[in-house]
């Protein structure tokens, strides 16, 4: 095979936010638009969080995927392996994988931001790991002494 030649194994596809049911487990609104499941992406996947005034997505980490983040509109703020920083519309962030990371709506508007994960994990459940309770996310090893 030259160089010029281009192997597809997926289509392209457009999705649209209605078209994704809200996940609600971890806080905020989550909606995973582009992912193996839904595009059959093979690098990782991308999607919008709807974070309302007062809201969190709840502390967390991936073991395996570096985060990237873009707030479109609203006033957050982010704790990095505790230490919280202020995120503004129109401001990315890399959250390097292995980071505790949480995201707080601050403000008196609903908050969106756009997330891209790459690459994937192994498998899904080994993607994301919950390092606290929400509404109904138990903790992984909660029962575990941390070293």
């Amino acid at each position: 095979m030259n160089r010029s030649t281009v192997v597809t194994t997926s289509r392209p596809r457009i999705v649209a936010l209605n078209e994704i049911e809200p996940n609600t487990r971890r806080g905020g609104d989550l909606r995973a638009l582009l992912t193996p499941a839904t595009v059959g992406s093979t690098s990782g996947f991308m999607g919008v969080a709807i974070v309302q005034p007062g809201d969190r997505i709840g502390e967390h980490y991936h073991p395996y995927s570096e985060e990237f983040v873009y707030v479109l509109c609203g006033q957050l703020e982010v704790d990095l392996d505790g230490e919280a920083h202020p995120l503004q519309p129109e401001q990315g962030l890399m959250i390097p994988a292995h980071m505790r990371h949480r995201f707080r709506n601050v403000g008196n508007v609903e908050a969106r931001l756009v997330f891209h994960l790459g690459p994937l994990a192994p498998t899904p459940p080994l993607g994301h790991v919950d390092t606290e309770e929400t509404d109904s996310t138990p903790v992984a090893g909660r029962d575990r002494v941390a070293s």
